[in-house]
Order: C-alpha cells, then structure tokens, then sequence
C-alpha cells in the first residue's frame, strides 16, 4: 500500500516538474531575439524562398507583439531589400505589396520612428525606379530625395538613410 502511494506521489511530482519546465521552456522569448533568429537565416541564405519565409515569420512575430512597430519595420526593410535586388522576379511585387502594407501599418502605429518611415518610403520609391528607370525615373525622383532628405533631418545619425541617400545618388550619377 505504502508502495502505491508513494508512486502516485513519484508520478504527481514528476508530471508536475515535466509542465512546469515545458512552461518554462514556452514562454516568450523576447521579441529581438525572434527577428533576430529570422535575420540570422536569411542571412545564411538569401534565396527568393528565403526573403518570402523571412517575412512569414516577422509577421508572425508582428501578430505576437501587435502594436509594436519594429516588425512592422523589418517587414517592409526586407521585402524592399529583395525587391531592390531582384526589380523583375516573380516574387518581387508580392514583396512590395508587404512593404506596403507594413509602411501603411507604421504610419498608423503610435510612436513609429518618423525618420525610419521616411527612410522605408524613400527606399519604396527607390524600388520602383529600379523597377522601370525610363518611366518611374522623373515620376519618383524628387520623392526619394525628398524622404531621405526628411529622415536625415529628424535623425542626422539615420546610417540606413544615408546609405541610401548615398546608393540612390550613385545610380543616378551612372545613369
């Protein structure tokens, strides 16, 4: 009798160890740490397949934390950075539309980083000149400028601005 007891008690105890570190182990991790792991991967390879599972996951990652804005922000930054690479693949304009959209979503998110947001649009428009120089060249020119010029303004230490305030000026000096 003692021998059953004292197991029911061995396999209360064990299973309620073996929750509580299942628990443990569930919890949240921090939200950079998930962008992060995601970048990290895209990073190792940086295939069409790659950028679009990239963008799943941070918006699974902007469904965990609503409201925050910096999913939002590698949404939009990575999409654009595919798009900007690859101006004529099959899944660029899908990754534009998500650029779009999570552009669209900072704007309406309190405390979005205002030279951030210019410097996402001013890379959008920088996108669609690559996509068709000869006609979106003088339709989006002065909008660039114009973006990065306002994100620099609102933070003069915006690097990703000025790198592509400096990009946008190479390619209009080699064109």
């Amino acid at each position: 009798m003692t021998s059953r007891i004292f197991n029911r008690r061995l396999l209360a105890v064990t299973l309620t160890v073996l929750a509580t570190l299942t628990l443990c182990s569930a919890q949240d991790v921090p939200m950079g740490a998930l962008i992060g792991q995601s970048m990290a991967k895209l990073q190792q390879d940086p295939t069409p397949e790659a950028y679009q599972t990239c963008v799943a996951e941070l918006k699974r990652i902007d469904a965990m934390y609503p409201g925050t804005p910096v999913p939002q922000y590698y949404i939009a930054l990575q999409s654009l950075n595919f798009a900007v690479t690859n101006p004529h693949a099959e899944q660029t304009e899908n990754l534009v539309s998500e650029a779009e959209q999570a552009i669209r979503k900072l704007e309406e998110t309190p405390g979005a980083d205002q030279s951030d947001l210019y410097t996402l649009k001013g890379f959008l428009y920088m996108v669609r000149i690559v996509q068709d120089p000869a006609q979106n060249g003088q339709r989006y020119y002065l909008d660039v400028m114009d973006c990065y010029e306002k994100a620099l303004k609102l933070n003069p230490d915006n690097a990703l601005a000025r790198q592509l305030q400096e990009k946008f000026f190479e390619g209009m000096r080699a064109q």
